[in-house]
């Protein structure tokens, strides 16, 4: 875990209610499938964001206005300061994946995908992805994942865009392991309809976000784990689902 200071370069919004900052500062130490946790001016409890993208001195991270700290977070500014806690949770494995892993999203889950995605990349791997999302206007990152040379599939839960129906109507693929990451009822679909081992990450409410609380607590086949520290990356063997 690192205490960073970092610089907002930009802050715009992507698709409805979703934005996308891109951030100034170290980001030593990162991986996909981890989360920062940011201190936002007047707020007591930092909010825990997932990592999209990041490089040598950039962080790129995608958030949806759902409360006041969200919405605090859309008007900041370009060169405004913010403190964050990096290097939390433990990331996706890349090792176990085979040659075809399948990389399943659901809205604000999309986002720490990505990363995942260029590194399976980087690794040899030949990813797919599915991004699932309510409607048309909240679709984002569908370029991103196709710029970089995978199939992606885009579902939509009214059939405004793309493939009607949940990411679970997308799966019918040929694939070797998956990495997935969206809201549980979305998770729990997809475990049910999941043909191979996978990773999940896991979104609870968190207080400290470095497993001292013990806040975001949750049970699993080998006892009790805490989403921001043992997590929030679950495989299928440990969810008691």
């Amino acid at each position: 875990m690192f205490d960073t200071v970092f610089e907002v370069a930009t802050n715009r919004e992507i698709a409805r209610g979703t934005y996308e900052m891109v951030l100034l500062g170290d980001t030593q130490g990162i991986r996909p499938g981890q989360f920062v946790n940011l201190r936002l001016e007047g707020f007591y409890l930092r909010r825990p964001i997932s990592v999209c993208d990041y490089g040598d001195d950039c962080l790129t991270l995608i958030y949806k206005v759902v409360g006041h700290g969200t919405e605090y977070m859309a008007g900041l500014k370009k060169g405004v300061k913010i403190d964050a806690l990096t290097g939390l949770g433990n990331g996706y494995d890349t090792s176990v994946s085979g040659d075809r892993p399948l990389l399943i999203g659901g809205g604000a889950g999309v986002p720490p995908l990505y990363a995942l995605a260029k590194k399976l990349l980087s690794e040899g791997r030949t990813p797919g992805a599915i991004l699932g999302f309510n409607t048309k206007d909240e679709v984002f990152y569908e370029d991103k994942f196709r710029a970089l040379g995978i199939d992606t599939y885009v579902t939509t839960v009214d059939g405004s865009y793309g493939i009607r129906g949940f990411v679970t109507d997308a799966m019918d693929l040929g694939y070797t392991y998956f990495y997935t990451c969206g809201p549980e009822p979305m998770l729990r679909a997809v475990y049910r309809k999941s043909v191979t081992s996978g990773q999940f990450s896991l979104e609870e409410r968190m207080g400290c976000g470095f497993g001292a609380c013990m806040g975001c607590t949750c049970k699993t086949k080998t006892g009790h784990k805490r989403i921001c520290k043992d997590g929030p990356v679950l495989t299928k063997e440990e969810l008691a689902w």
